[in-house]
């Protein structure tokens, strides 16, 4: 591992320069002389990444070399094989780019549990790429970078593109993870977030054989010190939720959990900025108008340099990163305890699910193993405008090397020794389906959760959902009844029935995949049939 790491550094000797751990203002500095992006009248850098405003999963491979540790990955749709002589050419092929080039790179940690962390070098040619890695990721000690040993590298050359017929890849994009040889490559796209996702999927392929279950979540800390874990895919509201004023905020995105607690794997937040407002969203308004932050594909107008959150004409999925300092009320040591509330985030997009819902053990473990959402426009390569209904199992599927039962099962056994319960949010549609129906208010859904983690709640009557079988409040402060009750929120209540029914046969049709081998009483807790 070493040797691949040193050859890899012989080879990007030929660079024409090697800037090295560059501090924020002179990273800005490099991106406008670059003409790689420009400043907002707020100081933060703008940026296009071209055809690429999202991730590309269908070019996302892990290399695989027969008798190696990759025996252990989940082969599927999801984690596809690479040869790894096709790695081999391809790596040089992308050297050989880099020859003559400037090249840009951030030692950074991943994890901030000392015990846990990762050491990550981030290679890129771009200069704002570089800055986006020092804003998400864990900075290093100014006296710690002499001594830092990288145990990956990410190597990311934006401008080059594959040729599908020669280099064995899907498109002239590549996200490629060679776990052998400790090195993740990616190519064909300007989009930083596969930088991020890389580096996540490998602490889920690391952190589960040391006992720590890695979480595609937000998290926060309340004034009491108790800790609430807020799971979901991008566009779910992980970062709009746990970014609470009268909270301090962990992390947004991505998390471990072991045995002494919740630690946060980064440094700072990528949050969506599609209509961003700053009095429903104060901090992170505040977070992107900041010297340091990168907006990504957002619009601006030319003279006055004023950002339009409202415009999503180059994509919805315009993005934010910024460092967690960036929020006045961040957990500067990244850590809490065992989480006391857990919520599960989906956008539904049929209108159907209640907007909160308490659920059981079993039913949590179910709920978690399907993963239930809509994709939102933008967020990946391919999607339209309309949300697409979608199974991403453990709520970030995309990025679990190993075969979900085993996350699935950590976090069962955490739940059941800490004692924290779960819940179900709905931050989608309600009154009908996308198109017919109206998305829920952020404030509904703010004054639910609140009223979970004050335990307004506590001792609250339920009824039992007559769909999905988990209890669902009557009442909650500050939140209409007829809102808790989606089929009395329909014009049709039959209509509903029919798009219930449809929904549940898609939860069970989807948990086929995982009945071999989960416990019965899980298998029972899905959908009343």
């Amino acid at each position: 591992m070493v040797q691949n790491r040193i050859l890899l550094e012989v080879e990007l000797a030929n660079a024409r320069e090697i800037y090295r751990n560059l501090s924020v203002p002179v990273l800005v500095e490099k991106v406008i002389q670059r003409k790689e992006g420009v400043l907002s009248e707020a100081g933060a850098v703008v940026v296009e990444t071209g055809c690429c405003t999202g991730r590309s999963p269908g070019d996302k491979f892990i290399v695989h070399a027969p008798g190696s540790e990759t025996e252990r990955i989940w082969w599927g749709k999801i984690n596809r094989p690479f040869e790894a002589e096709k790695f081999d050419r391809l790596l040089g092929r992308v050297l050989a780019y880099l020859q003559g080039r400037e090249v840009f790179t951030q030692d950074v940690y991943c994890g901030a549990h000392p015990g846990y962390r990762l050491p990550v070098r981030i290679v890129s040619e771009l200069a704002w790429q570089s800055l986006f890695a020092r804003n998400l990721f864990l900075n290093v000690p100014p006296e710690d970078l002499p001594g830092f040993t990288p145990q990956f590298t990410v190597l990311a050359a934006p401008g080059f593109q594959a040729v599908p017929e020669r280099d064995g890849t899907a498109s002239n994009v590549f996200i490629l993870l060679d776990f052998s040889r400790r090195l993740v490559l990616i190519g064909g796209t300007h989009y930083a977030g596969e930088i991020k996702k890389s580096v996540f999927s490998l602490m889920n392929y690391l952190l589960p054989d040391r006992d720590v279950l890695p979480m595609h979540c937000s998290a926060n800390i309340g004034i009491e010190g108790d800790t609430a874990l807020f799971f979901g895919l991008s566009g779910t509201g992980k970062t709009t939720l746990s970014s609470d004023p009268g909270r301090r905020l962990i992390g947004d995105d991505e998390h471990g959990w072991g045995e002494d607690g919740v630690f946060n794997f980064e440094g700072g937040c990528y949050a969506k900025t599609i209509r961003l407002k700053a009095e429903l969203e104060p901090m992170i308004w505040d977070a992107t108008h900041r010297f340091g932050a990168v907006l990504e594909n957002v619009v601006m107008d030319p003279v006055t340099r004023e950002i339009d959150f409202e415009d999503g004409r180059i994509t919805e999925n315009t993005r934010g990163a910024y460092p967690l300092r960036f929020i006045p009320n961040h957990v500067p040591e990244g850590r809490g305890g065992h989480p006391d509330h857990i919520f599960f985030l989906v956008a539904d997009a049929f209108g159907v699910m209640p907007p909160l819902a308490c659920l059981n053990p079993q039913q949590a473990m179910y709920h978690f193993l399907s993963g239930y959402t809509s994709k939102l426009a933008g967020t990946e390569k391919g999607l339209g405008l309309e949300p697409q209904p979608t199974f991403s199992t453990c709520f970030g599927a995309p990025f679990l090397p190993l075969h979900p039962g085993v996350y699935a099962e950590m976090l069962g056994r955490r739940i059941s020794h800490d004692g924290a319960e779960v819940w179900l949010v709905n931050t989608g549609w309600t009154g009908g389906r996308y198109g017919l129906g109206e998305r829920i208010r952020l404030p509904h859904t703010r004054a639910l959760i609140q009223a979970v983690l004050d335990g307004a709640l506590r001792g609250c009557p339920m009824r039992i959902d007559r769909v999905f079988g988990f209890q669902v409040p009557l009442a909650c402060p500050a939140v209409p009844d007829e809102l808790l009750e989606p089929r009395k929120t329909w014009r049709d209540p039959l209509e509903y029935d029919q798009e219930a029914g449809k929904l549940a046969g898609r939860f069970v049709e989807n948990f086929k995949a995982f009945e071999e081998g989960i416990d019965k009483s899980v298998r029972d807790a899905g959908p009343i049939k």
